[in-house]
């Protein structure tokens, strides 16, 4: 923990929720860790247990329980694993992640994760993570390739979050879409938020949803699919994804978003399902890529732009969209 174990809230702290205050105080664990420290009483208000919503006041008595065990988890393990890099400096690195790995560790994946590579790879990577996720600044979904940004010191990782935060950061994908797009380029502009009838999906909520926005333009079109970038300009959990899913494009593949199953054969194949059923048998994922990465170098300023080819299965599919 980077701050003491008692806090008095400033007498200038306008209010704002505990969790929240937290963090601003410089509480390096991820915010559901701190709701759930809150929720178990390690983390105290005037004496008392809280709820994480609590609204602070001037004059608050906020304690934190160091001694206990829940604030405190093994730092991940270095493994030898395959790892790809594009670029390397002191401040920083950029790799290419396969399909198929989760980023860092988390429940049900605690070993062969990206975090467990960049550990065997390197000892200096930034701690401004909770312990689990040294050097992380964004995540790719775990079936989807392409580009991450790695901070190798705090210093960098401050840098390059706030250039995250101010949407400096560059970030196109190519994917492959159900159907044919009804303009050749335009924005998706909808809100999105944790679905209401299951937690691990997100949905577009006007309710519960946060600002996303996706900007698509067409590569190619192949009678029942077609060829996109997307460029983020925000940076919402499984935004692609969920945009064009909300769209009435989901992804090829995408299990979790509309892009597999029965549904998408009556809806782009229903003359021809054995075409919907061999793009489906030629990738084993959703067809997601994270092809450009671009970004202000940390310590000397200067923008540096990074590609990355469409990896294999995405290329044999779009072999077999041109062949039908």
């Amino acid at each position: 923990m980077a701050i003491p174990s008692d806090i008095t809230v400033s007498s200038q702290q306008t209010p704002v929720r505990l969790d929240r205050y937290l963090i601003c105080q410089g509480l390096n664990i991820s915010r559901n860790r701190i709701q759930g420290l809150i929720q178990s009483g390690n983390i105290t208000v005037n004496g008392r247990r809280s709820a994480p919503s609590y609204l602070v006041r001037p004059g608050d008595q906020v304690h934190l329980r160091q001694e206990t065990g829940p604030l405190k988890r093994d730092r991940p393990q270095a493994e030898d694993l395959p790892l790809e890099v594009v670029f390397e400096d002191g401040d920083l690195m950029v790799v290419n992640k396969p399909a198929g790995m989760v980023v860092h560790p988390a429940a049900g994946n605690y070993s062969g994760t990206l975090v467990n590579a960049l550990l065997h790879h390197s000892d200096q990577l930034s701690d401004a993570g909770d312990g689990q996720r040294p050097g992380i600044l964004h995540r790719l979904d775990k079936d989807t390739s392409g580009l991450l940004l790695v901070a190798k010191s705090d210093q960098a990782h401050a840098v390059l979050a706030r250039q995250m935060g101010a949407r400096k950061i560059t970030r196109r994908y190519q994917a492959l879409a159900w159907g044919l797009m009804a303009a050749a380029e335009g924005t998706i502009n909808a809100p999105i938020g944790r679905s209401a009838f299951d937690r691990k999906k997100m949905d577009v909520s006007a309710i519960r949803g946060r600002n996303a926005i996706t900007h698509y333009r067409v590569l190619g079109e192949y009678r029942i699919a077609s060829h996109l970038e997307l460029k983020l300009e925000t940076g919402r959990t499984h935004q692609i994804r969920v945009h064009l899913k909300h769209l009435g494009h989901p992804i090829v593949g995408d299990i979790t978003y509309g892009g597999t199953g029965k549904q998408v054969i009556t809806t782009f194949a229903r003359r021809d399902p054995g075409s919907a059923e061999s793009i489906l048998s030629s990738i084993g994922r959703q067809a997601l890529h994270a092809a450009v990465l671009g970004f202000i170098h940390p310590v000397t300023g200067k923008y540096l732009e990074f590609s990355s080819p469409l990896p294999n299965d995405i290329q044999g599919l779009i072999k077999t969209l041109k062949a039908l």
